[in-house]
């Protein structure tokens, strides 16, 4: 069964979920392992299958990843409930989580209960100031502290956070929000501890981080993710109850933990987190800042085993593997849309001027009139190529099906050039009446040429036909009404 399960990973390997791009949902904040889009009232997070470390990607895939921390958060979403109002919405696909709308305090708010991970690291340097709080002396990597400490960072949108004292916490939101922020982190950190001890096996809840936001009426809600492997670290109870009492003894004859663990690494404690992986980048040789080392097949597997064992271990269900009929970027746009949160393909409008806006508006309205999503932009091949290639080569890793429009006059370059590059159909219909230049593109340009909106919008139904039968069947039903009317004036003539 075992062996079974390993083929079953790396059979899985070929369909993991990397880009989720969706140009009908807006602009995406890409981040190193999530896609996060915003409407005015909700936040649509794709959990991807990508996996970071040391605020690098990796360049494996982890197959099950995304779909095993969305079912781990929801499950503690769930059991944190009476603590604080979680912003879960719902959760349409495997991959994605809807939550309300919140402003971000801006603030990752860590609870530690163990010396470990970085402030081991720092521990052992001599360092006993973390976020303002002294650490007494006498303590060593992997021992559980006095009590619980209150540990915030920023929130950085890009490299890497950085330490916050209580004092700046309340500067940055005031002195009664940073308390209540301190006080229920620590008692989501202990509903933490109390599930993992339930957990089958036991697991010890060892770090975590937790993020809030504000809405509209200043009501405090949890958001984000939470207690899962990728915001928090865990490991086996009955591994650290028979390794800490060895560490604990040995340690005395070396100068820290970490020399002993280097010595002995059979003492080192095995953690359910990103740990596995910022490990094996280490043993490869990895520092920051150079090229990422590639993931083994065995490192794969045993990667996705890890969160696969918190997920059953904490909300005692066993872990379903998928069978793939489809892509997961494919079963992600048919979810979406299932679930009415998309209409699976959108038509992009691109200008050459901001000039050409009323041109844009007309092509725009007509697409409306078939139910047909669009977007504009402004990006003119002559005064912006590079922005024109890089608008295209986004478009190209789209997972929904997508027309270009270009509407771009005088001599269009636009089309011609999207064409040559686009994975994705380019028709052109030019803003200043009949103008052929996009006739003459060199070889290796595709695009088509359409003069009337209205006849734009009917050929990008009939392109999107085949991804929607509601737009099949209105194509076939406007067909055989206007031969109808046809009929109809005629018999009224004769």
């Amino acid at each position: 069964m075992a062996q079974a399960n390993d083929d079953r990973i790396l059979e899985a390997a070929a369909e993991c979920l990397d880009e989720s791009f969706m140009p009908e949902l807006g602009p995406t904040k890409k981040g190193k392992v999530r896609d996060i889009y915003m409407s005015s009232d909700q936040v649509l997070m794709v959990a991807t299958d990508r996996v970071s470390a040391f605020d690098h990607n990796i360049p494996n895939l982890i197959p099950y990843k995304g779909m095993l921390l969305n079912k781990i958060a929801a499950a503690a979403f769930k059991a944190t409930k009476d603590i604080i109002p979680n912003a879960m919405v719902s959760s349409p696909d495997p991959n994605v989580v809807i939550q309300k709308r919140v402003k971000n305090l801006g603030v990752e708010c860590i609870v530690r209960g163990y010396v470990w991970g970085s402030m081991a690291g720092l521990y052992e340097k001599g360092g006993r100031d973390i976020c303002g709080l002294t650490i007494p002396d006498g303590l060593l990597r992997y021992q559980q502290l006095p009590e619980p400490i209150f540990t915030p960072t920023t929130k950085a949108e890009s490299g890497p956070d950085e330490n916050m004292t209580f004092a700046e916490v309340e500067e940055l939101v005031g002195k009664d929000l940073a308390a209540q922020v301190r006080e229920v982190s620590m008692k989501l950190y202990q509903r933490g501890c109390e599930v993992a001890a339930k957990a089958e096996p036991p697991l010890l809840f060892i770090d975590t981080k937790y993020e809030f936001g504000l809405d509209a009426d200043n009501t405090l809600y949890l958001i984000d993710e939470v207690n899962t492997p990728d915001s928090s670290r865990l490991c086996s109870v009955a591994e650290y109850n028979e390794k800490w009492p060895k560490i604990a003894t040995s340690a005395k004859d070396y100068k820290n933990v970490t020399e002993l663990l280097n010595q002995k690494p059979e003492l080192k404690v095995k953690e359910f987190s990103k740990q596995y992986v910022r490990d094996v980048l280490l043993e490869a040789g990895f520092k920051p800042g150079k090229e990422v080392p590639k993931l083994t097949e065995e490192q794969v597997v045993e990667c996705t085993k890890r969160y696969i064992q918190v997920y059953e271990s904490l909300t005692h269900e066993k872990f379903d593997y998928p069978l793939y009929s489809v892509s997961a970027s494919t079963r992600l746009v048919n979810n979406l849309k299932h679930a009415g949160v998309i209409k699976g393909f959108c038509a992009i409008i691109a200008a050459g001027s901001n000039s050409d806006l009323g041109h844009m508006e007309k092509l725009s309205a007509a697409l409306d009139t078939w139910g047909i999503p669009s977007k504009k932009r402004i990006c003119s091949a002559h005064k912006q190529p590079s922005k024109l290639e890089n608008l295209i080569a986004t478009l190209n890793t789209s997972i929904e099906p997508v027309v270009i429009i270009g509407c771009a006059g005088g001599t269009d370059a636009l089309s011609g050039t999207a064409s040559f590059s686009s994975v994705f159909p380019v028709i052109s219909c030019p803003p200043d009446g009949r103008n052929e230049t996009c006739l003459t593109n060199p070889p290796g340009s595709s695009n088509s040429y359409i003069l009337r909106p209205d006849n734009v919008a009917k050929h990008v139904a009939q392109l999107f036909s085949t991804h929607s039968l509601r737009l099949k069947k209105r194509l076939s039903e406007a067909a055989t009404k206007k031969v109808d009317d046809l009929e109809s004036a005629d018999n009224d003539l004769w």
